[in-house]
């Protein structure tokens, strides 16, 4: 037995535009819709259909917006009037993933595959509203995640719209303006006494590779992969520096983060005594499993392997103090925002910061304005106090 065909609605051309018609759908409402004819930017003909308007006025309307990005030489506009949010993702993920380090390509396609997807993904690219983007998208991610990383996901967003700015499929992007609300307090770091008791603990208690990797990253800042990627002949003890120069992950090894991520930092004597203590270990220990030590080899070192320690090394510590003292949770990357702090409330310069961060003023301006902010408060007590002695 074969299947009928569905009838299409036979349709009606309007008086008033030879584009536009009418018809009836399956209920017997009257809808409207046009049907216009054009050559792409490959002098190619092409058809752009559009249906299902209430009526004739709308019709004409829409139409008239299309024959308009046509005369303006917006033709890409159109041609992709239909396209997803899914689509183009796919589409500008395949076009720039060459282009990124691999951390960020993992992030990224995580990303779109458990938010921008399941929330947008069916969502047209061209007639995607605020309103919607903030309900469907920001408040549901908001649900899950904290403000930073719901922060995180928007810029991504934001970055994947304006690629399709520059390829004139938009003619701006509407959610730049969108701000995240984040009244949440960061906690991810210590006081100088908390810091100073959480050390005295590591270096009683935890085994001196443990000890060594959680001082470089406090008298530091050095973010987790930049410190693993560290090698003997990095550090200058001579000079009192160490250069940072690559990062070292479960990804591999590569580049800093980013360009003003390649710096040398000075360093003092008490990071420079454990670290000349902890190469003499490294070399009898490296012995114990017939191998000579050299320059070349990344400095922490695991005593059971005398190999390179892992990424997932340099969390196990922390957790086991923090476990073990009752102190607040912090992560390897709360000691970059302890370091960063303590030097905020001395009166460290911010490009001076920045520049042992391997950041940038206007970033350290963003992650750590809260605590600018208590210290422009607190200074001006200490003025008030001065003069009123």
């Amino acid at each position: 037995m074969t299947k009928s065909k569905t009838k299409k609605p036979k349709k009606y051309p309007s008086k008033k535009e030879p584009e536009v018609f009418h018809y009836f759908n399956s209920d017997g409402e009257k809808l409207w819709g046009f049907r216009h004819r054009y050559y792409d930017a490959l002098k190619n003909r092409r058809e752009k259909p559009k249906q299902g308007f209430s009526s004739e006025t709308i019709a004409i309307r829409e139409l008239l917006k299309i024959k308009t990005d046509l005369i303006n030489g917006n033709v890409k506009r159109v041609d992709h009037s239909n396209i997803t949010i899914s689509e183009w993702v796919d589409i500008w993920f395949e076009a720039n993933k060459n282009d990124w380090e691999i951390s960020t390509l993992v992030q990224r396609e995580q990303a779109i595959r458990l938010n921008i997807k399941p929330l947008l993904g069916k969502e047209k690219l061209i007639t995607l509203e605020r309103t919607t983007y903030k309900q469907k998208y920001i408040n549901a991610l908001s649900k899950k995640y904290d403000p930073g990383s719901v922060q995180l996901y928007h810029n991504l967003f934001k970055i994947i719209v304006n690629a399709a700015v520059e390829d004139e499929i938009l003619p701006r992007n509407r959610f730049n303006k969108i701000t995240i609300l984040n009244d949440k307090k960061n906690e991810n770091f210590f006081s100088p006494e908390e810091l100073k008791a959480f050390l005295t603990f590591a270096k009683n208690h935890e085994s001196i590779t443990n000890y060594t990797l959680l001082l470089i990253l406090a008298y530091t800042g050095m973010r987790r992969g930049e410190m693993l990627g560290l090698q003997w002949n990095n550090i200058d003890f001579e000079n009192k520096t160490i250069t940072i120069e690559r990062t070292r992950d479960y990804h591999g090894v590569r580049k800093p983060k980013t360009k003003n991520s390649n710096r040398t930092i000075f360093v003092d004597d008490s990071l420079l005594n454990q670290l000349k203590m902890y190469r003499i270990w490294c070399k009898k220990i490296m012995l114990t499993y017939g191998k000579r030590w050299t320059e070349t080899d990344y400095v922490l070192t695991s005593e059971r392997f005398g190999t390179p320690v892992s990424e997932k090394a340099v969390s196990n510590p922390i957790k086991r103090i923090v476990k073990e003292t009752g102190m607040k949770s912090i992560t390897p990357h709360g000691l970059r925002h302890t370091h960063a702090t303590i030097m905020l409330s001395k009166g460290i310069p911010l490009q001076t910061i920045a520049d042992r961060l391997g950041n940038t003023p206007m970033m350290i301006l963003r992650v750590y304005g809260h605590s600018l902010k208590e210290l422009e408060i607190e200074s001006v007590k200490t003025f008030n106090d001065a003069i009123n002695y």
